[in-house]
């Protein structure tokens, strides 16, 4: 039996890994919009992602970490092979999802494969139902709220800017929407980010390096740069998707989208709970498009989107369930 020593690195590895890839697919999210009107070079946009991402991370604490950590399967009732399948989880099923261009939620293929691997290894005894609520609110945070906050907040300003020239507007919005992306990629970190130093904190405690689950500022720091590395390779692919094929933005639309999607993060986010970054900006980004006028949403590219996100649960649940069998068997 290979001695626990190497587990523990072995799964300390893949969670930077799936951090990483949290950086490189999702958090390209943050920044789309501000690319899609060009008030940003996808250069410069990535660059502020990438720390804005990690100072987010750093500084709007750990209630978030800590639901993850310890709030969705029990530490007690689990080993290091669990973790170590819902981070293959994420790794695989993130990767196919960029590879076709499609924004994905790193949040709900943690959630769904720590919940499968959690199973796996102890059945329906190993899942602690109030993480799991938080979970459900997270899902109505970024969709309800975000929808309901990016309609109202659009159909504010056409009602304020309605007498002033097209001109006029796309100058200053472009110098807000600046703020506002900034704001985005803050409240990404402060969300996304803590959730890897959850796992994390939570792989040194299954592996005995500590005795209480706690998140200190060196794991914040390193996954709060491994995530900022991630964002810093680009992720041309979900940008052009999100920015330029769901709909047509203006730098008016882009910064109701990225106030509405970062105001319902960082709610969530000092409320401890878990939402989908990706789901807040991305239906965020369709009701700022509807409020112009119906049509202007390509629905056929939403849907391949929504049908992504459905898929994430019971796909990622059962590689997770799969990861966690082969390496028990292993381990």
């Amino acid at each position: 039996m290979p001695d626990v020593s190497f587990l523990l690195v072995f799964t300390l590895i893949l969670v930077l890994g799936a951090e990483f890839v949290n950086g490189w697919t999702d958090a390209p999210n943050a920044i789309a919009t501000v690319v899609s009107t060009r008030v940003l070079s996808p250069g410069k946009a990535v660059i502020m992602a990438a720390v804005l991402n990690i100072i987010g991370a750093i500084v709007t604490g750990t209630a978030v970490a800590a639901t993850i950590g310890k709030g969705i399967v029990s530490p007690d009732a689990i080993g290091l092979p669990v973790v170590a399948a819902a981070m293959l989880t994420i790794i695989v099923w993130s990767t196919v999802a960029w590879r076709w261009g499609i924004p994905t939620s790193e949040s709900h293929e943690l959630v769904a494969g720590l919940t499968g691997a959690g199973l796996a290894a102890g059945g329906s005894s190993v899942l602690l139902w109030e993480g799991w609520q938080k979970v459900i609110i997270g899902l109505a945070f970024s969709t309800l709220l975000g929808f309901a906050i990016s309609i109202t907040l659009m159909t504010i300003l056409y009602w304020v800017l309605r007498r002033t020239r097209p001109a006029t507007v796309t100058k200053y919005f472009s110098k807000l929407q600046i703020i506002s992306a900034a704001f985005m990629a803050f409240s990404h970190g402060s969300n996304d980010g803590q959730k890897f130093m959850g796992v994390f904190a939570l792989v040194l405690l299954l592996g005995g390096v500590v005795d209480t689950f706690t998140v200190p500022i060196w794991i914040m720091l390193l996954c709060g740069a491994v995530m900022g590395i991630g964002t810093a390779t680009g992720g041309w692919r979900i940008i052009k998707t999100m920015g330029f094929k769901l709909t047509r933005l203006e730098p008016v639309n882009g910064f109701a989208a990225e106030t509405s999607a970062a105001a319902s993060i960082m709610l969530a986010s000092s409320l401890g709970i878990p939402l989908s970054t990706t789901h807040t900006i991305n239906i965020a980004i369709m009701g700022v498009g509807a409020t112009k006028r119906f049509s202007a949403v390509r629905w056929g590219v939403a849907g391949n989107i929504i049908l992504a996100w459905i898929l994430t649960f019971p796909v990622c649940g059962a590689l997770g369930y799969m990861f966690a069998l082969l390496l028990n068997r292993i381990f």
